[in-house]
This record gives C-alpha cells, sequence and structure tokens, in this order.
C-alpha cells in the first residue's frame, strides 16, 4: 500500500511540475517532494538531450553515471529546503571524456542554489544584520559575509571623476580605519558618491586631486580643515557653507546668554525658563498666546535676554530677506548683513560677539549660499539613516564593508524587502 501511495505522490508531483513553474525551476523535472520534519526535500533532474565535448566539441547522448548533490534552496511555507539534484555524467563518443550536463539553477562548485544566492545578495543590503539573514536562509553568517562582498565588489566601482558639484561632511563611524568617516555626494541629484576612511585634511586633499578635475562647487559645513583641504587641492573652488550651519550659531549665542542670565533668578523661574527654552527659538509668529506670555515675561526679567532676542529676530529677518534676495541683489544682502554686525556690535554681549566673528571669516562662503541655492540638508539625511544601520548592526569594524553597506543601501532603496 505505501509503495502504490509512493507512486502516486511521484506522479501527482511530476504533474504538478508540468502544469505550474516554479520559479528557478522551470527547466528541471521534479521527481519527488518529502518533508524532513522542519525541511523540504526536492528531487530533481534534468532532461536526457545532447551535449557537445568540451574535448572535441563532438555531441553525444550517452550516459555514463548518475550522482546525488544536496544543494540549498530557498524557503518554500517558511519551511528550509533542499534540492536533491541527480546529476549526470555524459560519456563521449569519439575521444571517451566524461563530463557533467549543464543546468540552470546551480553553479559548479557550489552549495547553494543561484535563486538563493540571488536572494542572500538582495536582502543582505536592507537586512540589519548578517545574522539575522543566515537564520532565515538556514546558512552560516561568514557565508552571508562573503556573499555580501562578492556582490559588493560586483556593484561598487572605483569612482572615475566627481561631478561639477559635490557635498561633503563627516559622520561617526567607528571603524578600524577611524573614529570618523567622511561621505561625498552629488550636489544635484543628491546620491552618495563614495565614503573615505577619515576626515584628515590630506585624506581629503588627496583625493579630491586625484578625482576632482571637474569639480567646481562644494557644500561643506563651517569646517575650517574642509574648507583647507578643499583649497589646497582644486583651483579656485566656490565653497557653499550650509545654511543650518550658520544659522546655529546665533542660536548658540542666545541659549548661551539665557543659561548665564536665569542662574541669577528664584529657582522657580530658573527651571520654568529651562523648561520653555524652546520658546526663544520658535518664530514670534508661530507661538501660542501662552507661550508668548512666558516669552513676554522672561525678557521683561532680564534687558540683556530681550536684547539678545532681539538680535535673533534680526537675524531671522536677514536671513529671510537674504533667500528673497537671490542672487540678484547679493549686494544688498552684503551690506545687510554688514549692518548687523554693527547690530551686534552695539548690544555688547559677549556671547553674539563671539560667534558671530565665526560668520565674519565665512562671509564668502555663507553669501554664496544665497547666490547658488545648494544646502547639506539632505546629507544630514543619509547621516542619520547610515547612524541608524550602525546602531542596527552594533557597529561596523570593517570600513570596506560599512562603505559597502551605506552606498549599495542607496543605489538599491528601490528593491522591496520580500524577495527570496
Amino acid at each position: 500500500i505505501e509503495t502504490k501511495t509512493s507512486k502516486k505522490r511521484e506522479r501527482r508531483c511530476v504533474q504538478l511540475n508540468n502544469i505550474i513553474k516554479i520559479p528557478g525551476l522551470e527547466d528541471v523535472i521534479i521527481k519527488k517532494i518529502e518533508e524532513f520534519e522542519d525541511r523540504i526535500g526536492i528531487y530533481v533532474e534534468m532532461p536526457v538531450k545532447s551535449h557537445r565535448c568540451p574535448n572535441c566539441k563532438e555531441r553525444t547522448r550517452k550516459i555514463h553515471d548518475y550522482r546525488l548533490q544536496k544543494i540549498n534552496h530557498l524557503k518554500w511555507f517558511e519551511r528550509l529546503t533542499y534540492l536533491f539534484y541527480r546529476k549526470r555524467r555524459y560519456r563521449c563518443g569519439a575521444c571517451g571524456k566524461r563530463f557533467y550536463e549543464k543546468n540552470t539553477f546551480v553553479e559548479r562548485y557550489k552549495r547553494f542554489s543561484k535563486e538563493w544566492n540571488q536572494a542572500v545578495k538582495v536582502r543582505s543590503i536592507r537586512a540589519k544584520t548578517f545574522k539575522e539573514i543566515s537564520q532565515q536562509y538556514g546558512a552560516s553568517p561568514s557565508t552571508i559575509i562573503r556573499r555580501f562582498d562578492e556582490f559588493a565588489k560586483e556593484e561598487l566601482k572605483e569612482v572615475k571623476e566627481l561631478p561639477r558639484v559635490i557635498a561633503i561632511d563627516e559622520y561617526k563611524g567607528d571603524t578600524k580605519a577611524g573614529k570618523y568617516q567622511l561621505i561625498i555626494a552629488d550636489g544635484e541629484t543628491r546620491e552618495p558618491i563614495d565614503i573615505l576612511p577619515n576626515r584628515r585634511k590630506k585624506t581629503i586633499a588627496n583625493y579630491l586631486r586625484k578625482y576632482g578635475r571637474k569639480v567646481e562647487i562644494v557644500i561643506m559645513d563651517m569646517s575650517p580643515s574642509f574648507k583647507a583641504a578643499v583649497q589646497k587641492a582644486l583651483d579656485k573652488p566656490v565653497i557653499v557653507a550650509d545654511r543650518f550651519h550658520f544659522c546655529r550659531y546665533i542660536y548658540w549665542a542666545l541659549d548661551a546668554v539665557r543659561r548665564r542670565i536665569q542662574k541669577e533668578w528664584h529657582d522657580y523661574d530658573r527651571k520654568k525658563c529651562k523648561k520653555k527654552r524652546y520658546i526663544f527659538y520658535k518664530s514670534s509668529e508661530d507661538l501660542t498666546e501662552e507661550e508668548q506670555w512666558y516669552l513676554n515675561r522672561y525678557r521683561q526679567m532680564s534687558k540683556v535676554l530681550d536684547t539678545a532676542y532681539q538680535l535673533k529676530e534680526a537675524f531671522n529677518n536677514w536671513f529671510e530677506k537674504a533667500k528673497r534676495n537671490g542672487s540678484k541683489r547679493i549686494q544688498q544682502t552684503k551690506r545687510d548683513l554688514k549692518a548687523y554686525y554693527d547690530l551686534v556690535k552695539a548690544s555688547g554681549i559677549p556671547e553674539f560677539q563671539k560667534n558671530i566673528q565665526t560668520i565674519k571669516n565665512w562671509e564668502k562662503e555663507i553669501l554664496n549660499s544665497f547666490v547658488y541655492g545648494y544646502s547639506n540638508g539632505f546629507l544630514e539625511g543619509i547621516n542619520n539613516h547610515t547612524k541608524v544601520m550602525k546602531r542596527n548592526a552594533y557597529g561596523f569594524r570593517n570600513f570596506e564593508r560599512s562603505r559597502a553597506r551605506i552606498l549599495l543601501t542607496y543605489k538599491y532603496k528601490g528593491i522591496g524587502e520580500h524577495v527570496g
């Protein structure tokens, strides 16, 4: 009875294979499907057909022998699946050469199917950790890492030339190559181009000197080392200071004044002012009635704090006007900035006078941000995503693997996570 049942099951499997084409196994004959507790075994073989001898190029259909090969395949219904491939060897009638048949689902000397390898390569880009993928696909983490490294080597080519507009920024990578890495992106397409192992001036200058022949505009934060490296490597580049980075100097100055003044107040007002500190940063038009009441109260309690708030509002007014002026009225924007310097000087507030000196040192680059309209905001978003990837993976020690994960993630950001 068991023999008859197994024969019927085998016939049903063959009939099923004739009706439904299984992805990756379209050209094979499925002889039998068995269940082994939590795993599935699929017995397959290729149809007999004429093959060309690799030695003398004569065609033959003579079969020499069979060997059974066990191959890891994609899951079926959340169960690990093996292919038991009855591999056929042919014998050439002309020269006697023995050789294996050609197949479409596994490469020579491999223990994993082509579909399995493809799915692992795709998932290794999006998954949190390599260990997570290894548990899903029934392989060791080292096997997954090797597949990822192979994929990265195929897909990531050496940069030949940087575009006309680039954006650079640092992020904390904590790899063996260094604590901080530098990411370079296209300022127009907003796609990451490359990642340098460290943020040293020599490293940046050498890289730009090698690949930056076409670079005309560089967007950056207000880092003196970045500025020195770019000016050293490139021929009179246009440096654009990111707007967020120069605006925050004014807010830092206001916050420093608030912290200094509130120390002299009663504990209740000091703690309440600290809790409500966000009202000093919000635009006056966006404040609620309650927030406006607290703001007026604290401004009345300190003339210095009131002056500092007015300086912040004056800077915001200049900033909004500068955006409207654009490149056509950049000279007017420059004159208005000079007038703001005079306001800060007349106020006598040391925190603002210290921070405004930084803005004076970067005045040309700040004005360039209104002339050209470029920003580093998108690169800050990439860095935030990179930090999340690093936390999920509990850090990366290998710089090349970390670099590949970041670049491939953005290269294939449209890939769905359902693959495999």
